[in-house]
C-alpha cells in the first residue's frame, strides 16, 4: 500500500536516505529542510534516483519555533494525510547557542520544534492508514533541567543535546498514551552512524549510515512494530529496551508538559 510519508530534516543524513530508500518503494514523500535551494535539490535528486514523481517539500528553520507553526499551517492545508512522519530534524553543533527567542538551540530544533509539529498536525495523522510516528532519540539521554528548557541557563553542547533528547523521549511516550490511534515510537538509530552531524560532533563514526536507514524504514512501515507504541527502540542494542528512567516518571512527565507548553504559548 503506498503511503504518505513526512520526514523532517531529510535533505542530508539518515532523513535523506530513507527518504531515496521510501521514495524507490513508490510510497509519497514530503521532504523537509531549512534551506529551499537544498530542499529543491533533494527533491530532484531523489525523483531521478527513485523514478518516483510524488516526492514534495517543506521549507521551515527549525531553530524558530514561528517557522515551525507556519510549516504546520501549510501541511495542514496541502497534505491530505499523512501516514508516517519520522521527526528526524536534529541539531549537535551550532555556531549560536541560542535561537532569536532566547532558548537552547539544540533544545528548540531537537525537541520543541517535534513537539509543535506533531501536535499542531494530529488532524492530518489521523486521517492516514494506521498512522505512524517515529521520534528520533538518541543513547545520550540526560535529566530535563527546567532552566536549561527555558533558555535561563547554558550547559555544554553534549549535555544540551542529551536532554533534549530525553525531553523529547518523555513526550513521544506521553503522546502515545494520549493518541493510543497513532503508533508513536522513540527511537535511537545508532550511535556515531557516519553523518554530517557525527563528523562535526566527534570527526569520527562507528557504524554506517545505512545501520540507521535500516531501522527507520523498518519502524515505519512493518507491521512488526504495531503493537510498540510508547516504547522505546534502541538499535545500538538491537531491540526495544528501557530508555532513561526519567522517561517513565509521571510527575517528571506531567511537568516537562506544563513547561512546554508555557514556552511554546510565549513564542508569539
Amino acid at each position: 500500500m503506498q503511503k504518505a510519508i513526512l520526514i523532517t530534516g531529510s535533505t542530508d543524513g539518515i532523513g535523506k536516505l530513507t527518504a531515496l530508500q521510501l521514495a524507490k518503494k513508490g510510497h509519497i514523500i514530503y521532504i523537509h529542510g531549512r534551506s529551499e535551494a537544498k530542499v529543491k535539490s533533494c527533491i530532484a535528486e531523489i525523483k531521478d534516483a527513485s523514478q518516483n514523481k510524488n516526492i514534495h517539500g517543506f521549507v521551515a528553520d527549525f531553530s524558530e519555533l514561528n517557522a515551525v507553526k507556519h510549516l504546520s499551517e501549510q501541511i495542514k492545508n496541502k497534505v491530505p494525510k499523512l501516514d508516517i512522519l519520522i521527526n528526524n530534524a536534529g541539531i549537535f553543533k551550532s555556531p549560536n547557542s541560542k535561537t532569536i527567542s532566547g532558548l537552547d538551540v539544540r533544545m528548540a530544533v531537537n525537541y520543541f520544534s517535534s513537539y509543535i509539529l506533531t501536535e499542531s498536525i494530529v488532524s492530518v495523522l489521523e486521517k492516514g492508514f494506521n498512522p505512524r510516528i517515529i521520534n528520533l532519540s538518541s543513547a545520550a539521554q540526560s535529566t530535563v533541567q527546567k532552566e536549561v528548557l527555558k533558555g535561563k541557563v547554558t550547559v555544554s553542547e553534549s549535555e544540551s543535546y542529551a536532554q533534549s533528547k530525553l525531553a523529547l523521549t518523555m513526550w513521544s511516550f506521553n503522546f502515545a498514551k494520549q493518541h493510543p490511534n497513532i503508533t508513536t515510537i522513540a527511537v535511537n538509530p545508532g550511535s556515531l552512524l557516519n553523518t554530517k552531524m557525527a563528523k562535526e560532533a566527534y570527526g569520527q563514526h562507528w557504524s554506517p549510515a545505512e545501520k540507521g536507514v535500516d531501522i527507520l524504514y523498518s519502524l515505519a512501515l512493518d507491521t512488526a512494530h504495531d503493537n510498540e507504541s510508547g516504547s522505546y527502540f534502541d538499535n545500538d542494542k538491537g531491540g526495544y529496551t528501557n530508555a532513561h528512567p526519567d522517561a517513565y516518571n509521571t510527575s517528571k512527565i506531567d511537568f516537562l508538559a506544563s513547561i512546554t507548553k508555557e514556552i511554546c504559548l510565549t513564542i508569539q
